[in-house]
């Protein structure tokens, strides 16, 4: 990663973000943005979670939950928890900024995203074989590309939504508004 770019995802990222004003039975959680350039290119890491999960089952999102402890910072949940997820070690990755929060509609989470820069990894990940069925590193401007609203429906109910398509990859919802967030911040920076 250059320092070029490291620099200027600091600049266009900015302060944290101020927490979200808690409504009764929110769950605090945070996540993991990991990005690394690759031949001049910026991408993004997700995960695929398990078709077999309680919460979110087979949705795509970034590394991270919740916080396990009231004191615990944020950003120390999104390293806890992305090492836990694909074994990303904390002091592998570079923190940049964060990005607004996020609420969960069903699940009555508030997402807090951390971008962090990472080394590409290439196959090397380590995944928690009771959370993710599959890592994917995609170009941010395949994302771009593959922006749409498209319908989406659960528990019988359909509505448009903003989304991400890359191949067979679809992304909604929560991670569909954390990725919106920083696309929209980094501009340009997205289209390397």
């Amino acid at each position: 990663m250059t320092t070029a770019i490291r620099d200027e995802l600091r600049r266009l990222l900015g302060a944290p973000e101020p927490p979200l004003a808690g409504a009764a039975g929110d769950t605090e959680s945070a996540v993991l943005v990991p990005l690394f350039e690759e031949d001049g290119e910026l991408h993004a890491v997700f995960t695929k979670r398990r078709d077999d999960l309680r919460r979110h089952p087979g949705e795509i999102s970034f590394p991270g939950g919740r916080r396990d402890h009231p004191h615990e910072p944020l950003h120390a949940t999104a390293l806890r928890e992305a090492e836990e997820e694909v074994g990303l070690v904390p002091e592998q990755v570079d923190l940049v900024g964060t990005l607004a929060p996020v609420r969960t509609f069903v699940t009555g989470y508030v997402i807090y995203p951390h971008v962090g820069l990472i080394a590409p990894r290439r196959a090397d990940w380590v995944i928690s074989e009771h959370e993710v069925a599959l890592v994917m590193e995609l170009p941010l401007r395949a994302l771009v590309a593959g922006f749409d609203k498209r319908p989406v429906t659960r528990r019988g109910m359909t509505w448009q939504t903003d989304s991400y398509v890359v191949g067979d990859h679809f992304i909604w919802g929560a991670t569909a508004r954390i990725l919106g967030d920083l696309l929209e911040r980094i501009g340009p920076l997205a289209d390397r």
